[in-house]
Parts: structure tokens; sequence; C-alpha cells
């Protein structure tokens, strides 16, 4: 078939599968709808190309505003009122300013002083800001949320409901996530699979297909069974009927299936360890010692040996537990900062090292925000968040969107201070579909619900080297 005759079907293909999600409705998954980009643009890929994201997801609900902190003198005025024992002191901020100017409705902000090790990411342009990011089903004011007239999402301040949201664009129980779908419909684009969804942070909804699941790794890189990998019972006869056994076809379609898994999995690891053998440990990670760390570090070693794993696109999942912080956020909530912080800035570090920077976008994501007011010793779940997205992609250095007035009662905030979303998660999930490559007709179809939010925060990331067309 002819390269040109290749891309016709390929385009042919994304558009039924677009269609198919358009059908949907609003409720379609994100995941479902960056799956159909992913594999759109991998299929018309240029030889050799590479591209990767990175969800960074904070389990608990991190706090927005002791991330972003607002610095202008009249808006930490106003937070720290509103705060009271949980604010942080302005003059801890002085060294993590953001940006030189007014960022969002002339209000200036500055990283937590625990993220120090990514303000000269933001200085040099290789991070942004996301401001005010959440779930939404439509546009919603405040007064149509009092009223209870907004077109609300499910479940709004649930933990497993809106950790499932974020990544499947529904509540718990969701089938499947946006990277999972990724995986399924990367089967022409990519000669690995199997690797197009790894997930280093865990079981997530995030890496779950129709037909398949995100391939987890440890620190160190895949887990092999045991038995197959060191022998069994010193006899290489055992070890070869135990892998007869485990893979061998049975009519059962259950068993069929485990033992369809079972090869596929013992494949996958052959093949990772092959290509990691390659690949050193990063040293920029040497001396952080931290489980955020070492699930990035497995990353930027998978990420290296793209070419032996013959990967075009591919979704990372990684997490951090603990933004929970109903009690002790000025305790505990700077010391998970700094792990992301470093673990972060590490990571960055590797990818300019390897040349991978601008392949490779990384963005964080959580359930929800927090309140802006205290609980007198910690703050409560709320909606909207500030997220951070990094990469050589990044048109950095400035913040995105828009943030209100700092004000409990105030027309941006509802029930103590949860700050009322502006950009719905999609926007931000379209922005990340156009750099993976995909047109204005594809995004269309790929994300029906966008239609009720408009562009997303335009600029964010560089236009991607080609786009698809219809």
């Amino acid at each position: 078939m002819s390269s040109t005759r290749h891309a016709d079907a390929g385009r042919r293909a994304f558009l039924l599968r677009a269609c198919a999600l358009g059908a949907a409705g609003a409720a379609a998954p994100l995941a479902a709808n960056l799956a159909a980009l992913g594999a759109a643009a991998a299929q018309e890929a240029p030889v050799g190309s590479y591209k990767a994201l990175v969800c960074v997801f904070l389990y608990g609900g991190n706090d927005p505003y002791n991330t972003i902190v607002p610095y202008d003198e009249a808006s930490h005025r106003a937070y720290a009122a509103a705060r009271a024992d949980i604010a942080l002191p302005r003059e801890a901020l002085h060294a993590t300013v953001l940006g030189g100017g007014p960022e969002a409705n002339g209000m200036r902000f500055a990283l937590a002083p625990s993220l120090a090790p990514l303000a000269p990411l933001y200085a040099r342009g290789r991070m942004a800001v996301a401001l005010n990011v959440g779930p939404l089903a439509a546009p919603t004011s405040k007064a149509d949320y009092i009223a209870g007239k907004a077109a609300l999402p499910p479940k709004l301040f649930s933990h497993n409901d809106q950790q499932s949201y974020w990544q499947a664009l529904a509540p718990e129980g969701a089938s499947s996530g946006w990277a999972g779908r990724l995986t399924d419909l990367l089967l022409a684009g990519s000669a690995t699979s199997g690797m197009a969804g790894v997930t280093a942070g865990g079981n997530a909804v995030l890496l779950a297909g129709r037909h398949s699941s995100g391939y987890r790794v440890g620190p160190q890189g895949s887990t092999a069974i045991a038995q197959l990998r060191d022998g069994l019972y010193g006899s290489e006869a055992c070890r070869a009927l135990l892998r007869d056994l485990i893979t061998a076809p049975r009519p059962h379609l259950m068993e069929s299936k485990l033992a369809a898994i079972a090869v596929r999995s013992i494949a996958s690891d052959a093949r990772l360890r092959a290509a990691l053998a390659a690949v050193p440990p990063p040293p920029g990670f040497a001396g952080i010692d931290t489980p955020l760390a070492g699930q990035l570090r497995i990353v930027a070693r998978i990420v290296a040996a793209r070419q032996a794993l013959g990967a075009r696109r591919q979704v990372f999942f990684v997490s951090q537990n603990g933004y929970d912080n109903h009690t002790g956020l000025r305790d505990d909530h700077p010391a998970l900062l700094r792990e992301l912080g470093q673990a972060l800035a590490a990571f960055q570090a590797e990818l300019d090292r390897i040349g991978m920077a601008d392949q490779v976008t990384t963005f964080t994501a959580s359930e929800f925000g927090r309140t802006l007011g205290s609980n007198g010793n910690g703050s409560d779940h709320g909606w909207g968040g500030h997220q951070l997205v990094l990469g050589g992609a990044v048109q950095g250095g400035r913040c995105y969107g828009t943030h209100p007035d700092i004000a409990l009662d105030g027309p941006g905030f509802v029930d103590n201070g949860r700050l009322l979303p502006d950009m719905a998660v999609e926007q931000l999930g379209a922005e990340l579909g156009a750099w993976f490559g995909a047109g204005r007709d594809e995004l269309a179809l790929a994300f029906p619900n966008l239609r009720r939010f408009g562009p997303g925060p335009s600029g964010l990331l560089r236009a991607p080297d080609r786009a698809i067309r219809a």
C-alpha cells in the first residue's frame, strides 16, 4: 500500500472512531478523545518521530492556593485574611515570584517556596501554569450554581468520582480512561502497542482500555514472573513446563484470555528488559530518593529506549499520594511539594540531557482543588485548581486562564471558597490533543463537549510539527 493510501485509510479510521465518540455525547471520556487523536497522529507521524505525555496525578486534592500563591499586595492580603493560620507569608515568596508582570486579572503569583527547583524552568519558558482548571459539564455561573440550575459533573466533591472524572470524564466505575483508549487505537501506529500506555504510579482508570490495560512497571522496569526468569527448582524442564501451562491456548473463554495476557506479559517483559539494558540510570536523579522520583526515573529510561521499543506515541502515568490535607496543611503540604518540585526538575533535566525535552510534555492533575477558607488546620474539598505544564514544547513563563479576585463570597467562589472552574478539563485536553497533531476538525469531532466552552488556553503549547487533516 502506498503511503498516500495508508494515510487515507488512517484518516478514515480516525473519522469513524471520532464519529463514534461524538455519538456518545458529552459524557464521552477525555480518555477516549485523546486516544483517537493520538491514534491519528501516530498513523501519520513520520517514521522516527516521537511524542509523549506524562500525567503526574496528585491524589487527595492538591491545595491550589498554597501551591500557586497570590503574590501582589492586594491579592495576598485577601488570601491571608481568608486563610488565617494556613496562609504562607508574603516575605517567604520573594524568591519564587512568577513572571515580570500581571498574570491574570491584574494578579501576580508565586510558587510555594517548596517548589523552588521549578522556578528556573518557569523563567526559561519551560513551564507554565494552567489556572483554575476543573471538571465542568457546561460553563457555570455562581448564580446558576446557587439556584440549582447549573449542569454539573456527577458527584462533584467525591475523591473517587473526581479522580475518575479527571482520568475518564465519568464518575467511579468508568471502564476506560483516555490513555487506555489511546493504547487500543495506537495498534497501527506503534510497533509495540503494549508500551503505548505505561503506568509507574499504580493502577488507574486513565490507562484502562476496552482491549488493553496500561503496562505496569516498577522503579527498575517490568516485573517478571520470577519462576520463568530465575528458574523453577533448578530445572529448565520445569521452567518450560510452567511456561507452557500458563500460555497454552484453552477452549474456555476466560482461560484463553488469561493465557493471552500471559503471552503478552512475557513478551513485553523481555522486550522492555532488552531495551533498558542499554539505558543506564539517569544521572540527574542521583541523591533524590523519593517514590515520585523513582517513578519519573523509569519513565525517563523508557523514553530513552523509545527506538528499541519502536514507540512513536506514549502516555505515562505517575502519581503522588497525600494531598488530602484537611489537617496539617502547613506541616505536610510543603514536604509533598518539595518531593514534587525536586522530581519534576530532575525529570526535565534528564529530558534535556537526552535531547527529548521538546518531545515530552508533562502535566499535573488532581481530582479537585481545596477551599480558600481555612477549617482551622487545613482546607476542605474544593473544585477548581491550578496545574503545572512542563516541557520544551510549552510556551512557558506565564500563567494561562483567568482567576477571580480573592474573596470568600466573591463571584468566582462558592461554598467557603471553592474556586469555580473557568477552564474545563476538556479544554486542557484539547490543547494536548492539538500538540499531538490533531487539526481543528478532528478536535471538534473528538471533543464534542468542547463546543460548549470554546477553545482552550491557546498558545500553551507550540504548534505541532505536522497537523492531521481530514
